[in-house]
């Protein structure tokens, strides 16, 4: 019997909750948290962000470790009262780029033991840290793939936290003209989240609310800030790579479910893709973005998106059984994912 990697739980920490229930029944509402941080953008005006409401301002590492434990701990709650109490779970935390701009000073295994004091407990030595920015998601979940299937770890957790909401890293945005402000109607809206899922093997797609039934990876030369003209051939290639995974065509997707934060070059992106791929005619084949509602998370949008998919299929409001989800860094680096899910309107 074919096993799949499913997702058996899950946690958040975004600008519109503290909690993954809260934060999926605002974004299904599509209500937001938007408003005037303290940094101001090149043209005079406050920049616009999502910031996760924690009752403390703290900054740096800490604050990423609170949100972290916060989204780890719903995960841990979710485990079954039978695994032996001494037993360690792996952690697999993906986290931002090394050449991000701003990046946080310390990121890494650091941030692994800030997160093991705040929840007071130990992961397996078999965590790992993966610093791919938004494909770091899908990364992460092949790499628990292997820990599930290969090293029989009955769960693992893959958890992203990231924040676009510091001053470095927003005035180097701003200054490449990527931040959305009043003068640039061609950009982000920086946000902050940390989001996690608990994945474990199944028999079957009636075993979890959502499996993962197929990944790819590919490159794209044309990126975000090169003047080469855009093909897509980097997220086809990725979307191609996973449907072939999976063992289905994309006129089998119901849905799709992306990183898209704003800028008209993801979107365009994303239009490429269909319109290369797909070749049987569909009445309707829908996208949702859940940084509409959070801003560009970053590493936190792959374990975000599989969350709002999870409280979708175990409230039964998805638009149907099959979906694709994509992403993109700004470097080279694309990721795609056919998942299955349970609970169709």
């Amino acid at each position: 019997m074919t096993t799949l990697v499913g997702i058996l739980a899950n946690g958040m920490a975004t600008g519109v909750g503290l909690s993954s229930s809260a934060s999926c029944a605002a974004i299904r509402c599509g209500i937001n948290n938007f408003s005037e941080t303290r940094f101001i953008s090149r043209s005079g005006d406050l920049i616009v962000g999502s910031e996760v409401p924690i009752e403390e301002s703290w900054r740096g590492l800490t604050r990423l470790a609170k949100m972290a434990a916060s989204a780890v701990q719903e995960c841990l709650d979710a485990l079954p009262k039978t695994l032996r109490p001494d037993a360690l779970v792996p952690l697999i935390l993906c986290i931002a780029e090394e050449d991000r701009p701003g990046r946080i000073p310390g990121l890494g295994g650091p941030l692994i033991l800030d997160i093991e004091r705040e929840l007071g407990r130990r992961f397996h030595p078999e965590s790992s840290v993966v610093a791919q920015g938004r494909v770091g998601g899908a990364v992460a979940i092949l790499r628990a793939q292997k820990l599930l299937e290969e090293r029989r770890h009955p769960y693992v957790i893959v958890a992203g936290v990231d924040t676009y909401l510091t001053g470095p890293t927003l005035a180097a945005f701003d200054e490449r003209h990527r931040i959305l402000t009043g003068g640039n109607s061609d950009g982000f809206l920086p946000g902050e989240a940390a989001a996690a899922v608990l994945l474990g093997l199944v028999d079957s797609d009636a075993s979890a609310p959502v499996t993962c039934r197929g990944l790819g990876f590919a490159r794209e030369s044309a990126t975000i800030e090169a003047e080469q003209p855009l093909r897509g051939d980097g997220i086809v290639g990725a979307i191609r790579a996973a449907l072939s995974a999976a063992g289905c065509g994309l006129d089998k997707v119901d849905h799709r479910i992306a990183d898209l934060s704003g800028e008209q070059y993801r979107f365009k992106e994303a239009a490429l893709a269909v319109s290369r791929i797909l070749r049987q005619r569909k009445e309707s084949f829908g996208i949702w973005h859940p940084a509409d509602c959070i801003g560009e998370v970053g590493a936190a949008a792959l374990p975000a998106m599989l969350g709002v998919l999870y409280h979708g299929a175990r409230k039964r409001y998805l638009p149907g059984k099959m979906f694709l989800a994509h992403l993109s860094n700004d470097d080279d680096k694309r990721a795609a994912l056919i998942l299955s899910a349970e609970g169709a309107i």
